[in-house]
């Protein structure tokens, strides 16, 4: 077994045990639910015995997880910086797990458009946090206020903007695929003011 094996079945084992004291479960619990014997998980939790593939899927199963978030190894990457879009008052991280999904902070200083016509809709889905100030958002024909802390999820579908109220205001706003989509595409054809259609 080379180091980078060995460090892989330490931190395989230690995931384990970790699982199943998050959940609460007694090593009699998830042996029960492994279909194994309580001095095999705690040997296996313990180093003291191998571990075998159809185990592991078993255990991940029991965990109510998946074999590859058992075996998943850490990545050098934990950190990364946002790409600066100053024209737009908004920094962009892409969300490594799923390239599909991206974050966007953003300060705004203008209240959202009020003319339907002027609300942007897409297919996706956006999650909305407020970190600091008084947001309005904007879905259809309703109007809502988020104050810090506060945060909001929509479908994209439905015409939307977001803008501040009351002076500058701070958010995060999460994108799925889709919707990071289609705000590239609105981004690309028209100048995105302060308040901004969402």
């Amino acid at each position: 077994m080379t180091q980078e094996d060995g460090e892989l079945d330490s931190l395989v084992r230690k995931r384990i045990r970790a699982l199943r004291v998050a959940q609460g479960l007694s090593l009699e619990e998830l042996a029960g639910r492994a279909h194994l014997s309580q001095s095999s998980l705690s040997r296996i939790e313990n180093g003291q015995r191998r571990l075998a593939l159809d185990q592991l899927v078993t255990l991940a199963r029991a965990l109510d997880t998946t074999l590859d978030q058992l075996v998943e190894t850490a990545t050098d990457d934990v950190v990364s910086n946002p790409t600066v879009d100053s024209t737009r008052g908004r920094m962009h991280w892409t969300i490594k797990s799923d390239p599909g999904m991206s974050v966007v902070r953003q300060r705004m200083t203008e209240p959202p458009p009020q003319n339907p016509a002027h609300m942007r809709a897409h297919p996706g889905r956006e999650w909305l946090v407020v970190l600091s100030g008084t947001a309005i958002l904007m879905l259809g024909n309703r109007r809502f206020r988020l104050e810090t802390n506060q945060a909001a999820e929509f479908p994209t579908m439905l015409p939307h903007a977001i803008g501040a109220e009351g002076g500058p205001c701070e958010t995060i706003g999460i994108f799925d695929r889709d919707a990071r989509r289609g705000h590239q595409r609105d981004d690309d054809t028209q100048e995105v003011p302060s308040g901004r259609p969402g």
